[in-house]
Formats: structure tokens, sequence, C-alpha cells
């Protein structure tokens, strides 16, 4: 009886062994048909991330999660997303949204997983104040996804075309030399009297970094217009418009290619734009040392940047989450702004002594990651509301009337009025 029992013990043991070398074998075979815990996550992306040398290494770490990595045009994944989470079928587990994408989905929550709900308050202290707040609803219950890159602007310009009209060139003579937006109006003048070359390549750009530095702007946070209840934003109208009118701005719209042949030919002294736009520049100018940076007059405004997002759709939003959080943590952000220049959301990456000691030679040597941080820094939150865009757009169509001529006050009016006409239709 005692051998039996040996032997009953030994055959158990044996079969619990097998078990576990099975089991094992499972885990660490990522393709096993057998293990329970694999996981595909699919992640729409646009652009050029790098995201995609990230994911290697996450999965290298997770082996048992696989990410289906999607790349598409910036306007098709956002048209796509919003069809999908309209229809209910056909959402990723995972996507980014651009930050003037996110009005779009702000009225659909339920298409999305709270990431609160998973623990995204842990992290909140790693981001910009203002960036997380970007991806929150009005009332700060909901996040719909987690900050990556951000556009902090500052001023491009061209240091030739400001030592012929007879100034110091270095950022830093620069810098105090256009301080504020008079100062900004006043150099235009010299520089367009002394070189005929006009400051800046066209209005929009301008009207852009004075909207972007008030602490309120189209709406409040009850959705309410307040266009006509502060003088910033009527104020930066009224600026554009006079620079325009003394014909110290152009009118070159963004994109096209006289825009893109002006940064090389020196037909404009500035580009007030975000971080990421020194590729652009890059592209259209080859020659190093043309072209510097300072900071724009009075602060700063932000231009792009994403978030990620988590479609309620996912079956394992889980496992996306763990991705997403690690995705845009400090470290990664710094491989990612290493890599491929998207500056982070993260401050704790400012503090890196890869980020603070990274220099340009295609600005001088500037260490233009510190020149940036200080703007990302200088940025004021503001609440946009979902109805942003389309007034945004009437404001933009005036600026181009008064640059064809029309009177400001007149366009001013009009733009009113089409702004409260867009609001009865919704």
């Amino acid at each position: 009886m005692k051998k039996m029992k040996l032997l009953s013990v030994g055959f158990v043991s044996a079969l619990l062994l097998v078990g576990c070398n099975g089991q094992q074998a499972s885990d660490n075979d990522p393709e096993s048909p057998t293990s329970e815990d694999q996981v595909e996550l699919v992640f729409w992306e646009f652009g050029n991330t790098g995201y995609d040398k990230l994911i290697a290494e996450y999965e290298e770490e997770n082996p048992h999660v696989k990410i289906n990595l999607q790349n598409s045009d910036m306007n098709d994944l956002h048209d796509n997303l919003f069809t999908s989470i309209s229809a209910g079928s056909g959402a990723p587990d995972i996507t980014m949204i651009e930050e003037a994408q996110m009005e779009r989905y702000r009225n659909a929550e339920q298409a999305f997983h709270n990431l609160y709900e998973f623990g995204a308050e842990n992290v909140q202290d790693q981001y910009l104040d203002w960036v997380w707040r970007r991806g929150e609803n009005a009332d700060g219950t909901f996040m719909f996804g987690l900050p990556t890159d951000i556009g902090p602007t500052v001023m491009y310009y061209r240091a030739d075309v400001f030592e012929e009209a007879g100034f110091d060139s270095s950022p830093e003579a620069v810098s105090e030399l256009v301080a504020t937006w008079d100062d900004f109006e006043r150099v235009a003048d010299e520089i367009y009297e002394k070189t005929g070359k006009q400051m800046a390549d066209g209005a929009e750009l301008i009207y852009n970094a004075k909207r972007d530095q008030a602490k309120q702007q189209y709406f409040n946070e009850e959705d309410q217009l307040i266009i006509e209840d502060h003088e910033h934003i009527r104020d930066a109208f009224d600026y554009t418009a006079r620079l325009l009118d003394k014909g110290v701005i152009g009118d070159i719209p963004l994109w096209t290619p006289e825009w893109f042949a002006g940064m090389g030919d020196g037909s404009y002294a500035t580009m007030l734009a975000p971080a990421w736009m020194q590729g652009v520049i890059k592209d259209n100018e080859p020659e190093e040392g043309v072209w510097s940076i300072s900071t724009m007059p009075e602060g700063a405004g932000n231009w792009g940047g994403s978030y990620v997002a988590i479609p309620a759709e996912s079956e394992h939003p889980e496992e996306a989450y763990k991705f997403v959080e690690w995705l845009t943590a400090p470290e990664q952000q710094l491989k990612s702004f290493l890599d491929y220049g998207l500056f982070p959301s993260a401050p704790a990456v400012y503090e890196m002594s890869e980020f603070m000691d990274y220099e340009d030679a295609y600005f001088g040597g500037l260490k233009t990651a510190q020149i940036f941080s200080e703007a990302a820094q200088a940025v004021e939150p503001v609440y946009k509301g979902r109805n942003y865009y389309p007034i945004d757009e009437e404001i933009k169509q005036a600026i181009d009337n008064v640059a064809a001529g029309s009177e400001p006050d007149d366009e001013w009016e009009a733009a009113i009025k089409r702004i409260q006409d867009v609001l009865n239709r919704q």
C-alpha cells in the first residue's frame, strides 16, 4: 500500500510537471494558440511618430501583447474614427486624436473609455496642467486620452533679414528687441522701411499668436459665446488688420508653394509657429545658420499635439491602458523627441540631461529644447468648446477679407453675424 501511494504521488507529480511545462511553453510562445492571455490591440496613428519602434520595445517586454499599428492621413483617421463611433462598430482599441480634433468627440463620451477608471489620476502630475485639462471633459470627470506631444509656439526669424535692417541678430538681442506686441509692430515698420521685406508671411499666424495668449477665447466653460464680452479677441483681430493695412505683413496662404518658397528666399523676416515647424523650415531652407529662434512677444501659445484614447468598443481596455500609459510616460516621450522631434508634454523630460543638452546646428547651435520647454510652460490653459473651430474659421474669413481690401469694422460685424447664424443652426 505504501508503495502504491508513492507511485500515485509520483504519477500525479509527473502530470503536474508536464502540465506546468506545457503552460510555461505556452506562456513563452507569443504565437501559441493555447495561450488564453494573448491580446491583440489595433492602434490607429497618423503622421511620422516612430511609435513602431516603441511598440517593438513594448512587445518584447510584454510578449503576450501584439499591437497592430495602422497609419493613415490625419484627416482620414479622424473621419474614419467619427464614422466608426457613430455606427458603433469598426473603431480600433487605441487611437491617436489630434489636439484640434478633440472637440469633435466631446459630446461622445459614451464612445470612449474614461481613463480615470483605469487610474489615469495617478499619472496626472506627469504632464503640464494645461495639456491635461484639454484632455478632460468640461467638469473634469472624464479623461478622453493621455497626452503625447505638444506644439509650443516661438518666433522663428531670419537672422540675415534682421542684420540687413541693422539689428543685432542674436537670440538674446532679438528676444529683448521684440519683447512686446508693440515692439513687434515697431520692428516690422523698421524692417519694411529699411529692406522692403515684410515682418511675417501672412495674417493667420499673427492672429493665432495673439489669440492663443488669451485666458478665454470664444466660449466659456458653459459653452456660452463670449467673443464680444472681452477685448482680447477683438484686439487680436484689430492688431492683425492694422499690420495688413500697413503692408508690413503679407497675405500668403499657409502651405502654398509661395509660402514654402518664402522660407528660403527671405521674403519675410519671422514666422510665429510651433516646435514641429522646425522640420518644415529645414526642408525649405537647407542652409544652416540662416534661421534662428527666439521667444514670442508676451508669452507663448500652442498649436498641435495629440492624445491617445481608447474607444469603448475595445474588448481589452485594461491592456490597452497599460500600453497607453507606458507609451506616453516621460521616458518614452524623451525617445520620441530625440528620434522624431515630437515635443514632450511631460515636464519631467525638460530636466533630463539628454533633453537639456540637445543642440541644433541648423539653428546656430542653439539649445532649442530649452527654448521650447520655456514656451510650453508659458502657455495659458483655455477652454475651447465644441464649436471653437467653426467660429475660428469665421474670424479667419474676416481677416482674409480685410487682406483683400475690406474695412476691418465691417468685417468684424459681418463675422459676428455669421457666428450667430452658425450657433443658431446647432
